[in-house]
């Protein structure tokens, strides 16, 4: 299902990122299109190396803790020579911004403001050779479709999210709660969201294992309430009007039968959770305060817990991001140190909150969770070794005047880290590991995004060949099917 590439571009020239974007856009919204009118996708029970079988699981539910933008794990989980702030030091001999920390592991170490995590790695592994491909030119919302979907865009037809995947093959351990949730993120008002909305869906699988977006975890409750003053009668009433409308559509005829009857099934659902009393998970002031303090230091770190809540009522997948917007957050391309450090504030203590929590509900050993991002940073290089991805950091200059200089303000793909936990993941465990000195690759155990993939997946009880037919073709939950499970993760 992959296509030759037609994204590189060699000039830093503006406009021809422009283009890019352009050319990204159209063939998102051709693939969209197509999904709308496609039939419904049909389950293969064979393949080119015989019948699929699914693995026993070892976790029944996954929450994806992303970071959004492009974490640097040299200032995050993979630290190297720690070089302090100094007028005049060159950029050349900058590698890490934070010193080194112990953990609860010994002999791996992570970055200082993560002292939180340092304490509950001794539950999870720690991949220090994720990879992610040269895709010509970066572009943050290309790179996190195909984190989040596997396969590199454009595609012919519209490729459901990994939450998607596990909705549709596993369905909700509780029919009444949505069984894939997305947290965080703003899909109106910001820049690149059509390119986000792109991946954040089912594809062609339908909206009913589509996700329901809470972008700000405090107003969750809301989401899921009927309007103020509207009694179980008036809206059952608007319920039945409402679904009169969709019927009444004019693009009606542009919508296959099986993505309205999709629709409707996901109204349906809809309809279920706001009359149940399973929508108090999605309160988080109902926590106890002590409990809500420790994970109030930002929306991300609420959003962790309103996903512990959820997967404690039955959500099958739950995404909680720090969130993508261009030049925020981890999207560093200047005072990247100051921003950094602020974000390690964001994320740490709720996090690890997050992992003693569900380890003290005896959560832990069934729920896998992941943090990731869609590729790592460097002060000098964009892209990777013989890359040709044009140079998108807006401070380039060749030794430190200012503070805002000092961090790593390009994106790299040659190696980045990921965190697991729990869900049949080995503990205390490091894999892989990246150069000690620049370029610093992935020089032990690469993971690729297909084989990671295959890894959740299999943990999840999903044979990492799963397929569907659709449009006449096979389109399968890792790349082509080729993803294989890195069993040396598994504990």
């Amino acid at each position: 299902m992959n296509h030759p590439d037609p994204f590189h571009v060699d000039s830093s020239d503006p406009a021809s990122r422009a283009i890019l974007r352009r050319d990204f856009l159209g063939g998102l919204s051709a693939a969209g299109a197509a999904a709308l009118a496609s039939n419904a996708p049909r389950l293969l029970a064979s393949d080119s190396m015989g019948e699929i079988t699914h693995p026993q699981p070892t976790a029944d539910h996954c929450i994806l803790l992303w970071m959004a933008g492009g974490m640097a794990s040299p200032d995050t989980f993979d630290p190297k020579r720690y070089a302090p702030f100094k007028k005049g030091l060159p950029v050349k001999d900058l590698l890490s911004t934070f010193p080194a920390i112990n953990t609860a592991v010994d002999d791996v170490k992570i970055c200082e403001g993560l002292e939180g995590i340092a304490s509950i790695l001794d539950r999870g592994t720690l991949i220090r050779s994720h990879v992610q491909p040269d895709l010509g030119s970066i572009l943050h919302s290309r790179h996190q479709y195909h984190w989040h979907t596997g396969y590199v865009p454009p595609q012919t037809v519209a490729a459901p999210h990994i939450g998607a995947w596990m909705s549709r093959v596993l369905g909700a351990p509780n029919e009444v709660m949505p069984a894939f949730i997305n947290i965080g993120q703003r899909l109106e008002g910001i820049g690149e969201s059509e390119e986000l909305k792109a991946f954040t869906t089912a594809g062609f699988f339908g909206s009913e294992f589509g996700p329901m977006n809470l972008p700000y975890p405090e107003e969750a409750a809301v989401s899921v309430r009927p309007p103020k003053g509207m009694d179980s009668q008036r809206f059952a009433n608007r319920d039945r009007l409402f679904r009169r409308l969709v019927d009444a559509s004019p693009n009606r005829d542009r919508i296959s039968e099986h993505q309205r009857e999709s629709l409707l099934r996901s109204m349906d659902s809809a309809y279920r959770l706001l009359s149940s009393a399973d929508r108090d998970a999605f309160d988080i002031t109902l926590e106890p305060t002590e409990s809500y303090e420790q994970y109030n230091t930002s929306r991300f770190g609420r959003g962790c817990l309103l996903a512990r809540r959820l997967v404690e009522s039955g959500a099958r997948f739950v995404e909680v991001t720090t969130e993508y917007v261009p030049f925020l957050h981890w999207d560093t391309h200047a005072n990247g140190h100051e921003t950094t450090k602020r974000l390690h504030s964001d994320i740490d203590r709720p996090i690890a909150k997050l992992i003693r929590d569900l380890e003290d509900r005896k959560l832990l050993d069934r729920t896998l969770v992941i943090l990731a991002s869609e590729f790592s940073r460097d002060a000098l290089m964009e892209g990777k070794p013989g890359s040709n991805a044009n140079d998108q950091a807006t401070e380039r200059v060749d030794a430190l005047s200012e503070m805002k200089h000092y961090g790593l303000h390009r994106h790299f793909t040659g190696g980045s880290s990921v965190l697991m936990f729990g869900g049949g993941i080995k503990k205390g465990f490091q894999y892989g590991s990246t150069s000690p000195e620049r370029p610093l690759v992935a020089i032990e155990n690469p993971v690729t995004i297909e084989d990671l993939h295959a890894t959740i997946m299999t943990m999840m009880g999903i044979s990492p060949r799963t397929g569907y037919e659709i449009e006449g073709r096979p389109f399968y939950v890792t790349s082509d099917g080729k993803g294989k499970c890195v069993n040396e993760l598994l504990g």
